[in-house]
């Protein structure tokens, strides 16, 4: 199908997954978990640490919910160049704390299609629920930009986002990626060349191959619990931003924070000054 505001409120197909304590250490590990200090974060990154239980980071959530939030349209959008295509906005809001492992139903749908004159903008929803109970875990919200692929006339939809506030960070968080973090998050299923070929990643117009999205994503969304929720996914409610520029392996990220309470809004910069992650919401509770 093209990509156009006719397919709003289509089904994108439902997808039947699960995981292990495995793939979620391997997730923790991809986001840059015990990187600092191995003997930190064990609840996520071992299964037989002496009187610690395995947790699951809540983003980790992102994986199911991107198979069909993400990889729905792109398997059902015809003739579309997916070297054009990034990764516009990213939330996930869980219900109930993720189990080390579990079988799940993912199911989605697209929710708006906004033309942008010289791109598209494709929103989808999707609910990761429990195959047995039916229970929802995650409900993941994401948006895809696609260049070049805009100007059939349609409404244009809401520009840009929520500016930060005006007063000093109430806390700022650093972390520094890895040389091969895109390489070592590739291996939780995101195996789109743009994050390793580097020819792929020179016709798409970057000088090297980036860091996925939603590998910086789940980094400052780790860094933000263990901040503010004392590093209890159970505390965890929502997590959004704004992707605005491309991080590359290696880059430094520097989180600035505001608020008490339950909602934290907060921005990303990387070491050159440039604003990779806007709009952002952390809520507890």
């Amino acid at each position: 199908m093209p990509i156009n505001d006719r397919i709003v409120g289509r089904e994108l197909r439902a997808v039947q997954g699960s995981w292990t304590g495995r793939d979620t250490r391997l997730y923790a590990l991809a986001v840059g978990a015990g990187g600092d200090d191995p003997a930190r974060e064990l609840q996520f990154t071992t299964e037989n640490t002496a009187g610690v239980t395995q947790r699951v980071l809540p983003t980790f959530g992102v994986i199911e919910g991107c198979r069909v939030g993400v990889g729905g349209p792109i398997e059902t959008l015809d003739g579309v160049d997916l070297a054009r295509m990034l990764h516009g906005t990213q939330q996930v809001e869980q219900h109930r704390e993720l189990p080390a492992s579990a079988e799940v139903t993912t199911s989605g749908r697209v929710t708006a299609v906004w033309d942008k004159g010289k791109a598209a903008v494709v929103e989808t929803e999707a609910v990761t629920a429990d195959a047995v109970t039916g229970e929802a875990y995650v409900t993941c919200r994401q948006s895809l930009f696609f260049r070049g692929y805009g100007g059939w006339g349609g409404e244009r939809g809401p520009s840009g986002g929520s500016a930060p506030p005006e007063a000093k960070p109430d806390r700022t968080l650093e972390a520094t990626t890895r040389l091969d973090q895109a390489l070592l998050y590739r291996l939780t299923g995101d195996t789109n060349p743009l994050h390793s070929d580097p020819v792929y990643a020179s016709a798409a117009g970057f000088s090297r191959p980036i860091l996925h999205g939603l590998c910086s994503y789940g980094i400052v969304g780790r860094l933000l619990l263990n901040e503010l929720a004392d590093g209890d996914p159970a505390a965890f409610r929502s997590l959004r931003g704004r992707f605005s520029a491309p991080t590359y392996p290696g880059d430094e990220l520097v989180v600035s924070v505001w608020g008490e309470g339950t909602e934290h809004p907060f921005v990303v910069d990387n070491q050159r000054g440039e604003r990779i992650l806007s709009d952002g919401l952390f809520v507890t509770g």
